[in-house]
C-alpha cells in the first residue's frame, strides 16, 4: 500500500466516522429521506459546476445508466437507510455496524463473483457475524432498534456490492465523473419524495450547518476521494476504509456527543474487526531469492 492510498485512507475514515455524528444529530430534525436529499444535492451543487468547467457534461453522457445504479446503491438507498438507524442508534454504534461492509463483501465475492471462500475467509465471516450479533443482541432483547440495526446492515451490504458495480460498468470513467454523476442521480431519485417528507417544524440552523458538512466533506470530497481510491487501488483495498470509520466514528461520538458504548458493544466491535480482519488478509506470498 503506498503512502498516498494510505492518507486517502486515514481522510476518509475521518469524513465518513463524522457522518454519522452529523446524521444523528440532524435526522431527528429533517427525517431521514429530507436530510439524505439535502445531503447529496449539496454534493451535486458542489461538483457539476466544478465537472462542468473542466470536462463539460459529455461524460455523464455516456454512462447514465451505470451511473444511476451506482447513485442507488452507494448513496441514495444506503444513506437513507443508516440516516433512519441514526433516529435511535448512536453514532458510534452505527459506525461500529459499518464496519461489517467487507464482511458482506466477501459474502459477495463468493455468491455473485463466485470466489471460493477459504476457511480463513469462513472463520472470518463466522467471527464477524458473531460480533454483529453481539452489537445487536441488548438492544433487540430489549425490544427496541431492530428495525435500525437491520437499516444499517442492509446499507452495509449495499457499500459492500457497489464498488464492485463500479469497477465493471464504469471502468476508465474519470473517478471525478463517477462522483459526481452518482450524487447527482441520487439527487434526482430523492428531491421528489421531499414534497412529501418534508418535516412540520424547520429544522435549525444547527442542523443545517450539520446538513451542509455532509454534503460539502462526507460526501462530494470524500466520494471523489472513495473513487480515485477504487480506480487506483481496486474495490478491495478501497473497502478497507471501513476498518478505521468505527474508530474514528466512536471517537468523534464520546468526544462530541458524550456517548458511552457499553461492554457489550465493544466486545461485539472488537470481534467484528477480528472477523473483518481474517475475512480479508492474504498472506505473503514468499519472495524467491535472485
Amino acid at each position: 500500500m503506498t503512502t498516498r492510498t494510505l492518507v486517502d485512507l486515514i481522510v476518509l475514515g475521518a469524513l465518513w466516522g463524522a457522518s454519522f455524528l452529523f446524521m444523528r444529530v440532524a435526522a431527528p430534525e429533517f427525517g431521514p429521506i429530507p436530510l439524505i436529499a439535502v445531503r447529496v444535492t449539496i454534493a451535486a451543487l458542489i461538483l457539476l459546476p466544478l465537472l462542468l468547467r473542466a470536462q463539460g457534461l459529455a461524460p455523464l453522457r455516456g454512462s447514465l445508466g451505470p451511473l444511476a445504479l451506482v447513485g442507488a446503491t452507494s448513496t441514495a438507498i444506503p444513506f437513507t437507510l443508516f440516516a433512519f438507524a441514526a433516529l435511535s442508534l448512536p453514532a458510534g454504534l452505527s459506525s461500529v455496524l459499518n464496519a461489517s461492509v467487507p464482511l458482506f463483501g466477501a459474502l459477495v465475492g463468493f455468491l455473485w463473483l463466485r470466489q471460493s471462500p477459504t476457511r480463513l475467509r469462513m472463520l472470518g465471516l463466522a467471527v464477524g457475524f458473531s460480533g454483529v450479533l453481539a452489537l445487536a443482541w441488548p438492544r433487540l432483547a430489549a425490544g427496541a432498534d431492530w428495525a435500525a440495526i437491520s437499516a444499517a446492515l442492509a446499507a452495509a451490504m449495499l457499500y459492500a456490492v457497489f464498488p464492485h458495480i463500479t469497477q465493471r460498468s464504469l471502468a476508465g470513467v474519470s473517478p471525478f465523473v463517477v462522483a459526481t454523476g452518482s450524487q447527482t442521480a441520487a439527487a434526482l431519485m430523492l428531491l421528489p419524495l421531499v414534497a412529501f417528507t418534508w418535516p412540520d417544524v424547520a429544522p435549525t440552523w444547527r442542523a443545517w450547518g450539520y446538513a451542509l458538512l455532509l454534503g460539502s466533506g462526507c460526501t462530494a470530497l470524500a466520494y471523489v476521494m472513495y473513487f480515485r481510491l477504487i480506480a487506483r487501488a481496486g474495490a478491495a483495498t478501497a473497502m478497507t476504509v471501513t476498518y478505521l470509520i468505527p474508530v474514528f466514528g466512536v471517537t468523534w461520538g464520546a468526544l462530541l456527543l458524550d456517548e458511552r458504548l457499553p461492554a457489550s458493544a465493544i466486545l461485539g466491535a472488537l470481534l467484528v474487526l477480528g472477523g473483518v480482519a481474517l475475512a480479508t488478509w492474504t498472506p505473503a506470498r514468499p519472495t524467491a531469492l535472485r
